[in-house]
């Protein structure tokens, strides 16, 4: 059974730091390109970051790039995402999911506001 479980999340202020982790389990962790999936209230799900295999490859959504960084410990099945500088349109509940393919973990809530 795949599983993805994030943690991490919480509440901080605006200019905070928080690192996400979401453990895989279920699957070859180190076969797939991950991302990161945030949906605000109210809105739609919004794609912030994918890592390729090796962890070399990455992307950002312009809206993260420059504060936020993805990485993975393939050896440990987990995703990493730092999120530095916060701003309150970060709040969000934050998801990892497996790109292309239906398998997404339960979500992480990250709140910033003061």
């Amino acid at each position: 059974e795949v599983q993805l479980v994030e943690s991490g999340g919480g509440l901080v202020q605006p200019g905070g730091s928080l690192r996400l982790s979401c453990a895989a389990s279920g699957f070859t962790f180190g076969s797939y390109v991950m991302k990161w999936v945030r949906q605000a209230p109210g809105k739609g799900p919004e794609w912030v970051s994918h890592i390729g295999i090796g962890g070399r490859s990455t992307r950002y959504a312009d809206s993260v790039k420059g504060r936020f960084t993805i990485s993975r410990d393939n050896a440990k099945n987990t995703l990493y995402l730092q999120m530095n500088s916060l701003k309150p349109e970060d709040t969000a509940v934050y998801y990892c999911a497996v790109v292309g393919s239906p398998w997404r973990g339960q979500g992480t809530q990250v709140t910033v506001s003061s």
